[in-house]
Formats: C-alpha cells, sequence, structure tokens
C-alpha cells in the first residue's frame, strides 16, 4: 500500500519504520525544514528500547525515583523502569536513521494544507497543533502549556524533583552538565507561577523555552484517514504530559490492526480509555492527599513509569 505519514516525529517515523519494513511504499511529510523535536524534556522510561533498537549514545543521564515536594511532606516514587534522559531531536534523528535506510522517503518543508492524494491510507502524527486533526473537523484536545529553562549547574543526582500545582506540576531535572527547569500548567497561569517558583528558588529563567501539551484521546472516524500518536491525537500521560510511550503503543495497535482503521479506532479506545480515566483519577487523589491529608501518603511507592499503578 501507498502510505502518507503527516509529521515527522518519534511515532511518525517509527510507524513509517515498521511499515516499511513489512513491505508498503511510504512517505512522511514533514512542514518543518529538519527532523528533531527541539522543545522536550526527553524524559522517557526505557520501555523505549521495546520498540526500537537500544542506543546508549543517546543517554545524556538515568533517573532512578522522583521526590514529590507537598507543603508538608515529601513523597519518593521509585519508577520501575528507568526513566532515560535524552535529547528528544537526536532520538528523532535517530528513528529517522532507521526509516529512511528501510526505504522511507521524508520530504521536509512541506505544509499541509488538504489531505494528500494519491494514497491508500494517510496517518496524522503532525503534533498539538495537528493539521490533520483540523482537516478531519475533530474535536481540539484540552492544552497544557510547558515552560522549560537549562542552568549550567551541573547535577548527576539519580532522581527528579518536582513540585505540584493546581493542575500540574514544576520540576526540576539533573541533565549531567546541566540542570533543567519548568513548568506543566494551564496556559493562563504557568509563567506567573514559574516567575514566583525560581524567585523561591533563587535560579534565573534564562532562555525560556515553550510548548503546548494537549490532553484528550481524538479518535478518528474516517476509515482511510486517521491521528496516531501522542501530541496530535491529545494522548498524553495526565500526571507528566509525556507523550512518547504511549504514542508507540498507540503506533503499535495500528501496525496490529493495519489497514483496518475501524478495527484501530476500537482497539485504541479498548485499550487507552481505562488507563486514561484511572491514571486522570489516582493523579487528582495522590494530590489532594498530598496536599490536604499528608499523613495518608506512603513515603515511598513504586510506580510503572508510564501507566502508574495499571501496567499493561
Amino acid at each position: 500500500m501507498k502510505v502518507a505519514i503527516i509529521g515527522a516525529g518519534i511515532t511518525g517515523l517509527y510507524l513509517a519504520w515498521r511499515l516499511s519494513l513489512t513491505g508498503h511504499n511510504v512517505t512522511i511529510f514533514e512542514k518543518r525544514a529538519f527532523v528533531g523535536k527541539q522543545v522536550c524534556s526527553g524524559l522517557i522510561s526505557e520501555r523505549l528500547w521495546d520498540f526500537i533498537p537500544e542506543n546508549k549514545a543517546l543517554l545524556e543521564h538515568t533517573i532512578n525515583y522522583a521526590n514529590v515536594n507537598f507543603t508538608s511532606k515529601t513523597a519518593k516514587v521509585k519508577f520501575r523502569q528507568k526513566m532515560l534522559v535524552m535529547s528528544h531531536a537526536e532520538l528523532d534523528r535517530y528513528v529517522a536513521s532507521l526509516a529512511e535506510k528501510s526505504g522511507v522517503k521524508i520530504v521536509l518543508n512541506h505544509k499541509i494544507e488538504k489531505i494528500p492524494e494519491g494514497f491508500n491510507r494517510v496517518i496524522g502524527t503532525d503534533g498539538a497543533l495537528s493539521a490533520i486533526r483540523k482537516l478531519l473537523k475533530l474535536k481540539e484536545p484540552h492544552f497544557r502549556t510547558g515552560l522549560q529553562f537549562f542552568t549550567e549547574e551541573k547535577n548527576n543526582s539519580d532522581f527528579v524533583d518536582t513540585w505540584p500545582t493546581t493542575n500540574g506540576f514544576f520540576w526540576k531535572i539533573p541533565r549531567g552538565n546541566k540542570t533543567e527547569y519548568g513548568i506543566m500548567e494551564e496556559q493562563f497561569a504557568a509563567k506567573k507561577l514559574l516567575d514566583e517558583f525560581c524567585e523561591k528558588l533563587n535560579v534565573k529563567i534564562d532562555s525560556l523555552q515553550a510548548w503546548p501539551i494537549p490532553s484528550g484521546m481524538i479518535v478518528s472516524n474516517n476509515p482511510q484517514v486517521t491521528l496516531c500518536g501522542g501530541d496530535a491525537a491529545g494522548l498524553t500521560k495526565f500526571w507528566s504530559g509525556g507523550g512518547v510511550i504511549w504514542g508507540l503503543t498507540a503506533a503499535n495497535i495500528l501496525l496490529k490492526t493495519f489497514p483496518n482503521f475501524e478495527k484501530y479506532h476500537q482497539e485504541l479506545k479498548k485499550f487507552f480509555a481505562p488507563i486514561r480515566r484511572n491514571t486522570e483519577f489516582a493523579t487528582r487523589l495522590g494530590y489532594f492527599l498530598g496536599n490536604n491529608l499528608p499523613w495518608l501518603l506512603p513515603k515511598e511507592r513504586v510506580i510503572d513509569a508510564d501507566f502508574l499503578f495499571f501496567q499493561k
């Protein structure tokens, strides 16, 4: 089959690579002049290597647990899977090389204004502001804002620090030769809260970067055109905003059901609907207890890095 994939992010590149390996003729259309997501914390569970060949050259650092700092209590959250700190842009370029070696054609500087013609199937993996989602007239996800910046503080700790906010959290991530600070919050509140937080920590904000973080599960009803991936479908983890592993998991569901998009949509909802519902409830409950009834929270807990307590 001739397959068009819109967007050269991690999910689209992975799909293209896997589809090409099974004999499909795949073209990726990318609106930018380059491959590689520029703004992202790049904190991804080692489950990543279940999808692509392991590449240790990508690793900047490894994280084993997180301190969740509430007002009167700090809870230690250990990850069942180690968290890998890496450049998301370099990860994208690595998977792009796998795709191109398998025969995938990547077309850069190609902005999509209509559904591409001449293809048997079209897959939108084109990010938070997905053009395919708009062309299909699907609902928009809810958006929060991510803000991040880096300091020259060297930090080789094996943990991240987080501070819950009303609708998100602050973070501090050690990256070996530097340290990352950031926030995920509602758009109207993120910058003001980050300013106040950094003032308390006496940290200077420099070269601040921002990006939209979608949340929802947007499913196409078109038998030939679909969405796949984290941001394009709003398929991101409620508690962290991360979408890499969820996007790749959705891609595997699509690959298993390809080319039957109707079956893919059914299986996607069957898998992710309960996970989204349960993990959002667990996150809100944890924040409520930590802020209001901290003595009910255990001092230490082990979770699945991608599915909390609902591992699949």
